[in-house]
């Protein structure tokens, strides 16, 4: 199989050796099943009277490790591309949605693009967590700072994020009866502004929060605890100190399957869940990270061969599928 793998621009230059991140574990394992895949940043596609072409580097394993060929970049039409692997990071800002209109180029019959950039561009990984919003914590999204301070009255402690950022930029936390109250608002809300999503402050985050992952329909049953960094109530230094072995009950997977077959329907087909006490922060649908190398040392699994395995049959049924019918 042809795999097209569009990253985000920071991993394209520390690309070698980078086994922290979801990508790298990933394309080596379709390398590894002798599949050829290519890989580009959301600057490189393009478009030629309608038609959808990228700008792409030939990827190749060497001592267990991932290159990729520098030197003149191949042009090729994306249907050429029996799969597309569509993992640019947030933010989900002009750039990122001028990308996605790319792949509305793109005949779905003969390329299969994993997340679905539509459904993705129409995804916002806060605002649309409230698709499941009987398992969140209570929560508004709002750009008044009288809503906001109502919410915080009743709550005593909440959380405010901006809605198109990552990895815990720009969260904040806010307690009542702070002097910098007003402050935190105007700034987050941009002056009254600006949407952001205010979520109840849950005591227990600060042992950390559980990453779920979403694989098609099913759960998997392997987790890690993402713990707050620096003394910061949140977590934001993906390090070894940082993350931590987490645990599933069969409850817990069969509480969140209904999440998964919802996000599969929608052509979301990966997900990480952000989870405090059985409560979704989060839905992250972008570039979620899997934690693979975390993974695979807790639980003695290679769970990148897990992922791949279903990627490439989705991939081959779905192109198969568009054939017969």
């Amino acid at each position: 199989m042809k795999i097209l793998y569009v990253i985000d621009r920071l991993e394209l230059k520390y690309f070698e050796f980078n086994d922290l991140v979801t990508n790298f574990w990933l394309i080596k394992s379709f390398l590894e099943k002798d599949h050829d895949v290519y890989i580009a940043t959301i600057d490189m596609l393009k478009l030629k009277s309608s038609t959808a072409y990228v700008s792409c580097h030939k990827s190749y394993v060497k001592d267990n490790n991932i290159f990729y060929e520098k030197e003149n970049p191949l042009e090729m039409l994306i249907e050429d591309f029996q799969l597309v692997m569509f993992r640019a990071d947030p933010p989900v800002d002009l750039d990122y949605i001028n990308a996605t209109y790319v792949f509305d180029f793109v005949d779905r019959n003969k390329t299969v693009i994993i997340n679905d950039t539509t459904a993705v561009r129409n995804f916002n990984e806060k605002m649309h967590a409230l698709l499941f919003k009987e398992l969140m914590p209570e929560n508004i999204v709002t750009s008044s700072k009288r809503d906001i301070i109502e919410f915080l009255d009743k709550h005593e402690e909440i959380i405010l994020k901006p809605l198109n950022q990552c990895f815990g930029s720009g969260v904040m936390y806010l307690k009542r009866g702070d002097k910098n109250t007003a402050v935190i608002i105007n700034s987050m809300t941009k002056n009254g502004t600006q949407l952001i999503m205010v979520q109840e402050y849950i005591t227990s985050a600060m042992n950390g929060d559980t990453r779920v992952l979403v694989l098609g329909d099913d759960i998997l049953p392997y987790s890690v605890r993402k713990l707050p960094s620096n003394n910061d109530f949140k977590f934001c230094e993906h390090n070894d100190s940082q993350v931590v072995k987490g645990f599933l009950t069969h409850d817990e997977i069969e509480k969140f399957k209904p999440v998964a077959k919802k996000l599969n329907q929608m052509g979301i087909y990966m997900a990480g869940l952000d989870v405090i006490d059985g409560k979704i922060i989060e839905v992250n649908v972008t570039s979620p990270c899997y934690f693979i190398r975390e993974i695979n040392r807790n639980f003695g699994v290679h769970v990148e061969d897990e992922i791949s395995d279903y990627i490439l049959e989705l991939a081959n049924a779905k192109t198969k599928q568009s054939v017969c019918c």
